[in-house]
């Protein structure tokens, strides 16, 4: 077994590791995300994305993020998160609250348990890739718009909205199935798309 060093990708940190497993192609991806909502729960954390790829090489990637909590403060109601805890720097930093601590730990806890239970029956072996979503995060489920609202976002529809299938301006929250977005431009002007049309929407990166 080996492995490289994390590597940084638009703010997105990963651990790499290259098992050797012999057995068919297939996998049941919904019992590998179950094992690995196990492991994430454990460190506090959640899984934003499975996903398993076949090409040259075969590659299980597992997108985690720190779940939201209220930011720590001091007895006098001041102070950041990393003067509240010494170790938040090497535990989340800014990307995304999770640090290579985590993507390393989630990693090491995942790969036995995809062992154990035999749930990667990969020929001539795949890559185990944990990583942070990154800061252009895809947005997948209702509750996503909803914790980043008033950042900016791109979504496609798969069919028109008004006139338009792209969208790109600040979420507005989600209100009866349908987030609100202020769109960009000279004036500003809400629009509502219902979640069962939106195709992709991820976050902007703002530096």
């Amino acid at each position: 077994m080996s492995g490289r060093k994390p590597t940084f990708l638009l703010g997105r940190l990963e651990c790499t590791k290259y098992r050797h497993w012999p057995g068919s192609l297939r996998v049941n991806l919904e019992k590998i995300r179950e094992a690995a909502e196990r492991v994430a729960r454990s460190e506090g954390l959640e899984v934003v994305d499975v996903e398993w790829k076949v090409g040259k090489e075969r590659f299980l990637r597992v997108s985690i993020d720190r779940l939201p909590t209220a930011e720590p403060t001091g007895a006098s109601g001041e102070g950041s998160a990393s003067e509240a805890d010494p170790s938040a720097e090497h535990s989340g930093g800014k990307y995304g609250g999770v640090g290579h601590l985590d993507c390393e730990r989630v990693s090491k806890q995942l790969s036995v348990i995809l062992d154990v239970e035999e749930l990667i029956p990969g020929a001539q072996g795949y890559v185990l890739e944990v990583s942070s979503p990154g800061l252009d995060r895809e947005l997948k489920k209702a509750a996503d718009f909803e914790r980043f609202a008033g950042r900016l976002a791109k979504i496609s529809t798969a069919e028109p909205v008004g006139e338009a299938k792209f969208f790109e301006g600040r979420l507005a929250g989600l209100v009866d199935g349908k987030v609100r977005m202020a769109l960009n431009g000279k004036e500003t002007r809400v629009v509502e798309l219902p979640l069962e049309v939106i195709r992709k929407a991820n976050l902007v990166v703002e530096w």
